[in-house]
């Protein structure tokens, strides 16, 4: 069989590849940053476990993430293959060997026969038990080895496998480390222009691939920014606010930034009353602050009360909260703290919620922003509003 035929569909390896793929370690664990091409380098690895007829198995932490790579897998391999199963995502080479696909989301299902090797894509967003419990029992008969890929989060289970390849008293291990700029593909002005528009925690753990132990805190120099008290208006500021609306037991806030100097002049909080005095807390505060613009948030009883107040002339616009939108003006609002673009007011409730709200990095890519369990984010949400208002979306 002319193994080169297979091999030749894949793109020539850059050197961090290369590495990656030519050590001859039993246990391979790869930091690295977006784009560096690790998911090549992982269906490398197993085309070249199964042309020497051996039996590999693709895990991601969900089905939906291994689409693409089955359907990279078939191209490489589907005309040499001698079987595709489309049920079992599986792969059966004339050499014997065969190739897998298969979903961490449950580990329990999680058995089979034995393995030559299992490559581990983003690591770091599976049960820390997929490895001890589940997949490395399955190398053991067949002296398999493992390929463990991940942009880092946080210090997990997959940091502690980084630190077994890096120390000298483990020689079956190697571990290795790529920022996104390894990739010669990668320009440096993509980067820096990245790095001008993300918070700074995002950069270094999406794109530097380091491990960062913060226990998932969006926003920094909290303190040093709230020094701000209640002000008067200003003739001839503009200002701008933004809305967070309040269900049941939940808060209302109200925040009011100075679009110009970045500065919060104003922060209104307030729970147990209808919708008609909430929307006349909203114009009372307007008639003092006349703000050039309200985003107010829309989901749910935020549409009905959006059109009550446009009604009445009041220039409120809605916002659609999806977990994209609302990474968008969460980011925004950390990256401005972290410039020390705006000032706070120096407001206990304001600082609490700001501190206690949590990042949690999902394994498809992204972000999911929210308060801790049991607390609120109504002052943070109204503020980041706000500062869209001020910054994104104030006055187009």
């Amino acid at each position: 069989m002319n193994t080169n035929t297979l091999t030749a569909r894949f793109m020539m390896p850059h050197p961090g590849q290369k590495r990656i793929l030519t050590a001859p370690q039993t246990y391979r664990v790869v930091a690295c940053g977006r784009r560096f091409g690790k998911t090549t380098a992982g269906q490398m690895a197993l085309v070249q476990t199964a042309l020497m007829g051996g039996a590999g198995w693709w895990l991601s932490p969900t089905y939906g993430m291994a689409n693409q790579v089955w359907r990279d897998l078939k191209a490489a391999l589907g005309r040499a293959a001698t079987n595709i199963s489309e049920s079992e995502r599986r792969i059966e080479l004339p050499t014997g060997g065969s190739i897998s696909i298969r979903s961490a989301h449950n580990p329990d299902l999680l058995r089979g026969a034995g393995l030559d090797l299992a490559v581990l894509d983003e690591a770091a967003f599976m049960e820390g038990r997929v490895w001890p419990s589940v997949v490395r029992p399955m190398l053991l008969d067949r002296g398999g080895g493992a390929l463990f890929l991940s942009t880092p989060f946080g210090r997990n289970w997959f940091w502690e496998l980084f630190k077994l390849g890096i120390d000298p008293q483990e020689p079956r291990w190697a571990s290795f480390h790529f920022p996104s700029d390894a990739n010669p593909a990668i320009t440096a002005d993509d980067l820096a222009d990245i790095r001008r528009t993300t918070p700074e925690r995002i950069y270094r753990e999406e794109y530097l691939a380091q491990f960062i132990d913060d226990a998932g805190q969006v926003f920094r120099d909290i303190h040093r920014a709230a020094t701000a008290q209640p002000a008067h208006p200003i003739d001839g500021r503009r200002y701008v606010a933004g809305v967070d609306w309040g269900r049941e037991h939940d808060y209302t806030a109200i925040a009011v930034i100075d679009a110009a100097t970045g500065v919060m002049v104003a922060l209104d909080r307030f729970t147990g009353i209808g919708w008609a005095v909430q929307r006349g807390r909203l114009k009372a505060l307007c008639d003092r602050w006349r703000p050039a613009v309200i985003w107010a948030e829309a989901n749910s009883i935020g549409a009905v009360n959006i059109e009550a107040l446009q009604a009445e002339g009041l220039p409120v616009r809605p916002f659609h909260t999806t977990a994209r939108s609302k990474a968008h003006i969460i980011e925004g609002l950390a990256l401005a703290l972290e410039r020390e673009e705006i000032t706070l007011l120096d407001d206990d409730v304001l600082k609490g919620e700001l501190a206690g709200y949590t990042l949690e990095r999902m394994a498809g890519g992204g972000y999911r922003y929210n308060a801790p369990s049991g607390g609120h984010d109504d002052t943070v949400i109204a503020l980041a509003l706000a500062w869209y208002a001020a910054r994104s979306g104030g006055f187009r």
